[in-house]
């Protein structure tokens, strides 16, 4: 339910904002308890449609630019964990004071590509029979602290901000529940979490790095309101103003406006206040790390020290040299570029293929006599390709695993920040039984290829069923990757010692998403560049 209008300017007077003391916990003396106390719980609620956690778009768009709110952080370290957590501002207000509205003021100032929104609304308590009866004769409190379930929405939270995905359900107001599906989202670099109790919890209020009290006058509240009920819910003035005085204006009394206490900054007149907007985003941009230093980290860690026993390399046959040999060369043809490109692929899976589990199966052959064979051991084995150039792997693993599942991961470098970012992906909903075989043709920093481990491991495939394939790594990807996660088993036909300054390998191979294509890349785009996630 968005209990703002934004289309509605306030006009209530200038204020400025109110800074105070920055701080994460409020755990001393006078904090709120778990959860405030109750109150009579026989007054009317709202009538509600559909649950905006449904509806979100997953980006947001600006006059200059696209903003994905549904993404994760884009780095993790050598580790396999995030660099820094995700940086967390809670909104809070009354309702209709213009959360939603300075939650886009905010992402739009930031810029900041990776933002997730969450929305109290979401965290509805599923009713009772006897809930659900109330609620159907508007006796049911849906404004009280008892109507939200703190505590998976702590749960929710906490995860989102170490970086892990969480299912977020979808609460359908119409029918007082939850439905059948819930939508999956990923950790960010910021997370904006907005809702009328926000602060209303003490667990909660220790997981938010910034707190915003959105204030704005009653009688502002009540006009957006009004417009909104009577235009868009087809409610009559009267009932919008019984519901008002009965059970909107009470809880904001008693539960919400107590908790601007607790708020770092107050911003009166809500999206309209830039002067409190901009005082927030030059907080968050001084607590987010920069990207330099996350990639000067990965290019120093582990240096000088030998090969995990995680790597496998294919063996240096005249065969296999002499393959690399041909596709290496830049004066070579794109034909043959693929041809011997495809050589190489189908030699490098039937190497990984030695590496999952096998048991021991006894047939008897055509003249009666026992074989004793092998066979897999497992239940099912995954193909998943990081786009663009690991989808060119994906016939040469169809080419020896007879009906086996393919998934997909796009991993674009951003141009501007270096960054490797997920922008789509699609995998078997049951991927957490399989071994999974991750493709991708080139691998030089591990940054990519650490992220698609870690949406792999988000979906709850074991790290120990993970093997990563790639024509071609550099000595830094392998550390990083192998230190990163030291169960997952590393598969590459070659390894180059060296990455230049623009983390492209050294001596390499080009950019072999556009070799095997024929593409050309623009020429301010780096090898490594949105086409082929090399990283």
């Amino acid at each position: 339910d968005r209990r703002e209008n934004a289309t509605l300017q306030s006009v209530h007077p200038l204020h400025g904002y109110m800074p105070q003391t920055m701080s994460v916990s409020v755990c001393g003396e006078g904090s709120l308890d778990r959860l405030l106390p109750s109150v009579s719980t026989g007054l009317s609620p709202r009538k509600r449609t559909t649950s905006q956690c449904k509806s979100e778009p997953p980006l947001l768009r600006t006059s200059k630019r696209t903003i994905y709110t549904a993404g994760r952080p884009p780095w993790y370290n050598e580790h396999g964990t995030q660099s820094k957590e995700a940086f967390v501002i809670g909104l809070c207000g009354g309702s209709a004071s213009g959360k939603t509205t300075v939650a886009r003021k905010i992402i739009e100032a930031l810029d900041v590509p990776w933002v997730v929104l969450l929305s109290m609304d979401s965290f509805y308590k599923v009713l009772s029979p006897e809930q659900q009866a109330m609620a159907a004769s508007n006796d049911y409190n849906f404004d009280h602290p008892d109507a939200f379930d703190f505590d998976l929405l702590t749960h929710t939270l906490r995860k989102l901000k170490q970086g892990k995905s969480v299912k977020i359900p979808v609460y359908d107001f119409t029918t007082h529940g939850r439905q059948k599906d819930w939508k999956t989202v990923y950790g960010a670099s910021v997370i904006i979490f907005e809702g009328i109790m926000a602060f209303a919890d003490k667990e909660l209020l220790q997981l938010l790095d910034m707190k915003i009290f959105v204030d704005t006058d009653s009688d502002i509240r009540l006009v957006r309101r009004l417009r909104r009920d009577i235009t868009e819910r087809g409610r009559d003035i009267e009932g919008v103003i019984k519901q008002y005085n009965k059970f909107v204006k009470p809880a904001f009394e008693q539960y919400i406006e107590p908790t601007m206490r607790l708020a770092d900054i107050v911003v009166p007149r809500g999206g309209g206040n830039m002067v409190a907007i901009d005082l927030i985003v030059q907080h968050v941009h001084s607590q987010l790390e920069e990207v330099s230093e996350v990639m000067a980290a990965l290019a120093s860690a582990h240096q000088a020290q030998p090969l995990p026993q995680t790597l496998s390399v294919l063996e240096s046959t005249p065969q296999v040299r002499g393959m690399h040999t041909i596709i290496r060369n830049k004066e070579t043809s794109r034909d043959e570029f693929i041809f011997y490109s495809k050589r190489l692929m189908r030699l490098l899976i039937e190497r990984a293929l030695s590496f999952l589990p096998s048991q021991v199966h006894i047939v008897q052959t055509p003249q009666g006599e026992d074989y004793e064979g092998k066979t897999f051991h497992g239940k099912r084995i995954t193909g998943v390709s990081i786009l663009r150039a690991g989808e060119t792997m994906e016939p040469a693993l169809r080419a020896v695993c007879k009906d086996v599942r393919i998934g997909k991961i796009l991993i674009q470098t951003n141009q501007d920040t270096g960054e490797p970012e997920l922008h789509y992906l699609r995998l078997p909903k049951d991927i957490s039984e399989d071994h999974v075989i991750l493709m991708d043709c080139t691998v030089s920093t591990g940054a990519a290829a650490m992220m698609a481990v870690r949406v792999l491991l988000d979906h709850d495939v074991q790290e120990d069923k993970i093997l990563l394939v790639s024509l071609l790594m550099a000595e830094m990807g392998v550390h990083s990757v192998a230190y990163a996660f030291p169960q997952v088993k590393i598969i590459t036909t070659a390894v180059d010692k060296k990455v230049n300054d623009l983390f492209h390998i050294i001596p390499g191979i080009g950019n072999f998403g556009d070799r095997y294509f024929g593409t050309d890349a623009p020429p301010d785009w780096s090898d490594e560049d949105m086409d082929e996630p090399s990283y």
